[in-house]
């Protein structure tokens, strides 16, 4: 993959206050970025400025070889944005909606119609495309923000907290519809405060605090710098009678950090990057022991992301 969006040395500063504080970071094309913090990071200052509602006062952002402070309307054509504040007219129609915002990008006639339609076929909403918004329930509201945000095909979505306050049902169907996209080769750049649902769409993510990046990568080698190990669990039918010889057995294999013994399970911790999984399950196998259980256990993305920031994602 290519880099897409380069965030380069970016520097925001309200007064005495910086709230961007010589950021950098890549987005590939085609991947689903996350983009977190807590609550202060710096991320709506930061998504701002990718999306040229505001100027940075030092650093570069690029959007497809584009400086988006320099060439800001080439820079809009590429874009699509879904922002976390519904931002749709109330009193015009879904269709009105979206052909108003598409029209924006320079969609008309014909091509305006048939991309208004397909965006709202897209999220689920053709048959409410004469519905008002002020009449449709905060998860329709939801998905119409979204097919606002689509319609002209843009290369590069900007999704802010796209599923707040929404039912399971269209929270399921928001997510599928990023997956969809990511399929399509959209590149998107994603915030949320719902940390599982970051694990299951994001390619990569990137953590902000106080205006700095933390970290950055995919979950496990986020998960990577928060310990170097990871723990299985292995479960046989029999109990273990020689813990011993056992123990020795599995400590001669490459990455292993501690074994426990318990009766019918044994916890065997192994370095990240080491692959002895295999070669652990044939030990137990050639001892006659049947194994019931395999679990893998690593941090859940909330004790990743206390542990890299000192807060709780709220």
């Amino acid at each position: 993959m290519k880099e897409f969006v380069t965030v380069k040395n970016l520097t925001k500063n309200y007064g005495e206050f910086t709230a961007v504080d010589d950021l950098s970071f890549e987005v590939e094309e085609g991947e689903v970025f996350g983009l977190l913090g807590p609550n202060g990071a710096g991320k709506s200052t930061t998504l701002s400025i990718i999306t040229t509602l505001l100027s940075g006062d030092k650093g570069k952002v690029m959007v497809a070889g584009v400086d988006v402070k320099k060439d800001k309307m080439e820079a809009k054509k590429l874009m699509g944005i879904v922002p976390q504040e519904i931002a749709l007219y109330p009193h015009l129609t879904a269709i009105e909606n979206v052909k108003f915002f598409a029209s924006l990008y320079g969609l008309r006639g014909k091509k305006l119609e048939e991309e208004a339609r397909r965006a709202l076929d897209f999220v689920g909403l053709s048959e409410h495309n004469k519905e008002k918004p002020k009449k449709m329930s905060g998860g329709m509201q939801r998905r119409l923000n979204i097919a606002c945000g689509i319609a002209h095909r843009p290369r590069l979505i900007v999704m802010d907290e796209p599923t707040v306050g929404v039912d399971a049902q269209s929270r399921e169907h928001i997510l599928n519809s990023i997956r969809t996209l990511k399929e399509h080769g959209t590149t998107i750049i994603y915030t949320s405060h719902y940390l599982q649902e970051v694990e299951e769409i994001c390619d990569r993510i990137a953590i902000m605090d106080h205006g700095k990046l933390v970290a950055a990568g995919t979950k496990d080698e986020l998960v990577g710098l928060v310990t170097d190990y990871k723990s299985f669990y292995i479960t046989t039918a029999q109990k273990v009678e020689d813990f011993d010889e056992l123990k020795q057995a599995i400590s001669f294999l490459p990455g292993i950090k501690n074994i426990t013994i318990k009766e019918d399970t044994t916890r065997v911790d192994i370095n990240n990057g080491e692959d002895s999984l295999s070669k652990i399950l044939s030990i137990f196998m050639k001892r006659g022991l049947t194994i019931t259980n395999v679990n893998g256990e690593v941090p859940n993305f909330d004790t990743v992301f206390l542990a890299l920031t000192g807060h709780e994602l709220r």
